[in-house]
């Protein structure tokens, strides 16, 4: 099996991984770069083994599973109670479900992604001046987050926004996308009040809960680029992983490849229009105790492309960066035990960087 950093004889050649992947990380071109160049052959440490590669339901003519779309139509005229019926189903069985009437205007979802299609496709030189693998740059260009831990690349390119406690001065962020940036992560703002208290009701709890926790005042978006790909079968935009914040909501185009895990089989998340995916993270299932889930998903790479997406995380506020978090105690009891340790946000964090998307949930580390 390959392993990163690890030099390989592969069919008579000689292979150090390790030095491929500095070549091409130092040309600051990304994925894209490869596709401008005209390659006909992925590069080998974008190559994944074939146990990543399991098909899915839908691609093998099974029954498919369809992902929960909820209707926010109706939340302040009575049909409050049935969508947070909806909400705690989706979320204790799923992880996942798509929004629709949510609030937020169909132009400024359209813009975003025209932003980040923008940003991505501008030359080159003006795209390297932002290229950084530094944890502590608030905006940052790069190529796979793990590019230089993980054992096989992902065929995609990220530009990553930090708004800690959910500020960020605009002048900070590119000239190219500013404007549409800035108006989204607003609505993000917005949007993040009214779910997390259908998720507080949805647990049972007052609907001021998780604010009064503050489990989702930092935000980070992420908006990935996945151009197409001349071997999708080769290789992921996205291998298999859980997300640790609390909550992510997720923006994607009308390409699809987005699919999560549920009951062993690999389930598509199809394209809505105007609509976005909440998919809960490894922090909401520890301090919930395992009674709401974070599942894991990915993205197919595809012939045909670009696909771009804009991933919004939530985590605790700045302050609350060392507080110990560990399951709620409204949900424990002499039958019902904590499964996980506390611990903090830095932690958890360090840990989910330091093994890089490997298939693998953080989760089971943090376990009592």
């Amino acid at each position: 099996m390959e392993v990163a950093g690890e030099s390989l004889i592969e069919n008579g050649a000689y292979f150090n991984r390790a030095i491929e992947v500095k070549k091409f990380d130092e040309t600051k071109a990304g994925v894209k770069g490869l596709v401008d160049s005209g390659v006909e052959k992925i590069p080998r440490f974008f190559i994944h083994p074939p146990e990543n590669l399991q098909r899915s339901l839908s691609e093998t003519g099974g029954t498919s599973f369809q992902v929960p779309v909820i209707d926010f139509r109706g939340l302040d005229m009575g049909q409050r109670a049935e969508i947070v019926r909806a909400i705690r189903k989706a979320s204790e069985t799923w992880g996942f479900f798509q929004m629709v009437n949510h609030g937020i205007p169909i132009t400024i979802i359209e813009e975003v992604l025209e932003g980040v299609r923008r940003f991505h496709e501008q030359p080159q030189e003006m795209k390297m001046e932002w290229y950084s693998r530094d944890s502590k740059q608030p905006v940052k260009y790069y190529c796979n987050g793990d590019l230089h831990v993980s054992n096989a690349a992902n065929w995609r390119d990220s530009i990553s926004c930090e708004f800690p406690d959910g500020t960020l001065d605009p002048e900070a962020l590119p000239r190219v996308c500013r404007k549409e940036i800035t108006a989204y992560i607003k609505c993000m703002a917005e949007l993040k009040e009214m779910v997390g208290e259908l998720l507080s009701e949805a647990l049972g709890l007052s609907s001021d809960h998780l604010k009064q926790m503050g489990c989702t005042e930092t935000q980070t978006l992420v908006c990935h680029y996945y151009p197409g790909c001349p071997q999708p079968n080769l290789t992921l935009g996205a291998t298999k992983h859980s997300d640790p914040s609390f909550i992510t909501i997720l923006l994607q185009d009308n390409i699809g490849g987005l699919q999560v895990l549920h009951q062993n089989q690999w389930v598509d998340v199809p394209p809505v229009h105007g609509a976005l995916v909440a998919n809960l993270g490894d922090f909401m299932q520890l301090i919930t105790n395992d009674k709401f889930k974070s599942v894991e998903h990915r993205v197919l790479a595809r012939q045909v492309g670009p696909r771009i997406s804009a991933a919004c995380f939530f985590y605790p506020s700045t302050i609350n960066t060392y507080k110990p978090y560990g399951p709620i105690k409204e949900f424990l009891s002499d039958n019902n035990q904590p499964i996980y340790r506390e611990t903090h946000v830095n932690e958890y964090l360090a840990y989910y960087r330091s093994k890089g998307l490997d298939g693998t949930s953080a989760l089971p580390h943090f376990k009592l």
